[in-house]
């Protein structure tokens, strides 16, 4: 029996997929798409930007720890291309970094290339696990399958979880967008201020002797020119102001209303800074006393951020190359982390003044055990 297009399936079929196309977000004037969205984030809002870089490059910098084809594959450029960079920049923005696996001659692992997210397309088969990738580039569209015929992968999908889509993970630009949407507002409120002089600094006002009175205008487009040429600009400005008869002056300013769009900058900047995990101090941001200091703060962006970011990549990238190294293994090494070594030094000073454990203890606890260390 068929209802409303389901059918019965087996015991061993997936879920049906539940997909948010890319773009979902219908709210106001807020960009729609992943490339609106890149262009209006990432492109145009200095603190976005800022914040998926610190991201990005530290965890492209972090020391590698691991077997040395694995070590070197993560550290080589393809094509101009950090990978270890540009795959944490693909999982912030769009949630989702595919790694081609490119092999020599021999059919070893030789190079290892992110594709751009937007790009790829998940072709599931009759169960619902990915079958193949199809990578569109202009007109031009490329299949990857997703194990070949040896049970080789011929990609890794890396991810950020998802509770709506069984396929794609979720970035987190679309999180950000409305505060993005906020901050670029606000700036270009900002840049019509100064253009207009940052406010309407006065105006003219006409008072006749009689009723009804006005200016002619003649005498209108007169005075308009003499303000023009005589009193506006940088070069005029504090100049005093001669006025005629029945023209008086009034003084006027931003009401608190108007002002508060400096409040809502700073405000809107801070929630970019949250959407991405990087501390505001560290961008430079006003008002924020979460951290005591800058070094506090660095540290809790490496613990809370660059590590849990950089583990997934590598773990997802050991995993893939497991078809051909059985033993691949891949990690950041903390012991050369200079944002940490406040926290090893820590350890190394418990550990030391343990007189109740052996040196061979001691060494197990300080990831030293093996070296030969007498």
């Amino acid at each position: 029996m068929k209802l409303f297009g389901w059918k019965s399936g087996g015991a061993s079929a997936r879920p049906a997929l539940l997909r948010a196309p890319w773009g979902a977000v219908t709210i106001g004037d807020w960009p729609r798409g992943y490339e609106a969205q890149v262009r209006s984030g990432y492109v145009e809002n200095p603190v976005a930007q800022r914040a998926v870089r610190l991201m990005s490059e530290s965890a492209g910098a972090a020391p590698l720890a691991g077997g040395e084809r694995e070590v070197k594959l993560c550290n080589a450029d393809s094509a101009g291309q950090p990978l270890i960079e540009t795959v944490a920049a693909h999982l912030l923005l769009h949630g989702n970094a595919f790694v081609q696996i490119l092999c020599d001659v021999e059919g070893a692992p030789a190079e290892l290339f992110a594709l751009r997210p937007e790009r790829v397309t998940i072709e599931p088969d009759t169960q619902g696990w990915p079958a193949a990738y199809l990578y569109r580039a202009g007109e031009k569209t490329m299949r990857l399958k997703a194990r070949d015929g040896l049970g080789k992968p011929s990609l890794v999908h890396i991810r950020a979880m998802h509770p709506l889509d069984d396929h794609y993970g979720l970035g987190a630009l679309g999180a950000a967008a409305g505060a993005i949407a906020i901050h670029n507002a606000a700036t270009k409120w900002n840049k019509a201020l100064l253009d207009n002089a940052a406010r309407p600094s006065g105006a003219l006002v006409y008072d006749p002797g009689d009723p009804g009175a006005g200016l002619s205008g003649e005498q209108f487009e007169r005075l308009k020119e003499e303000m023009e040429a005589g009193f506006q600009g940088a070069a005029n400005a504090g100049r005093p102001m001669l006025l005629e008869g029945g023209l008086k002056w009034q003084a006027m300013s931003l009401t608190p209303a108007d002002m508060d769009f400096v409040g809502l900058k700073a405000a809107a900047a801070r929630e970019i800074a949250l959407a991405f995990g990087v501390p505001p101090m560290l961008l430079g941001l006003p008002g924020d006393n979460t951290y005591a200091n800058y070094r506090e703060a660095n540290r809790a962006l490496w613990r809370l951020g660059v590590l849990p970011l950089a583990g997934k990549i590598l773990g997802g990238i050991a995993q893939g190359l497991v078809s051909w190294w059985p033993d691949a293994a891949l990690a950041v090494d903390l012991d050369k982390v200079p944002a940490l070594s406040e926290d090893r030094e820590k350890l190394w000073a418990q550990v030391s003044a343990a007189d109740f454990l052996s040196p061979e203890e001691k060494r197990a606890m300080l990831g030293l055990e093996g070296l030969g260390i007498e």
